[in-house]
Parts: C-alpha cells; structure tokens; sequence
C-alpha cells in the first residue's frame, strides 16, 4: 500500500491505483482545488514533488502543462499512486474563492 505525505500533514496510507488529488483530498484530508474533473483542462490540481515523482506523464498532463509554460509541477489528477510519495499541494480551495 503506497504512502503519501503532504507537505505539512501526516502521512497516510492510500489504495493503490487511487488517483493522486482524490488520495490528498480524501485520504491526507488536504482541500486540494480541483475543478475540470480529473481531464487534465484546468491545472488547478498543481503539486510539487518532493519525492516519489513518477515518471510516466500521460499525453493529457504533457499538452496542458506546455500549453500552459508550467515547469517543476505536476497534474494530481493524471497520477495514479503506486509508490510512497511526498507532495506540496499548490492550489488550495481555501483562499481561492470558490
């Protein structure tokens, strides 16, 4: 069972094959902002890895983050936990205004 760890709450274990910003959302407790659904459209879902980043990327993640300049981040909802990993969640609903 994979690990996760959200910068600044304790780690927990998730399910594998669980998406990445369901597992912070539900699992780590985290109000991760996420508003298309999981299709990779809005980039709300943004983290950092601070360790376990895999390095598949599917062509979804891929298009959006170069469409968009982004660098030095991931899409939560294109990754699938199947290794122990350690996040910053970047956009957070409190604070955003939704």
């Amino acid at each position: 069972m994979p690990r996760l760890t959200v910068e600044g709450t304790p780690t927990v274990d998730v399910a594998e094959g669980t998406r990445l910003v369901l597992a912070i959302e539900k699992d780590a407790g985290v109000d991760i902002l996420h508003a298309c659904g999981g299709n990779a459209r809005c980039t709300t879902c943004r983290v950092e890895f601070i360790e376990g980043e895999p390095e598949r990327m599917t062509v979804a993640e891929r298009t959006r983050l170069t469409e968009r300049g982004l660098s030095g981040v991931r899409l939560s909802c294109q990754i699938v936990c199947d290794r122990d990993m350690t996040v910053r969640a970047l956009s957070r609903l409190a604070g955003s205004g939704r």
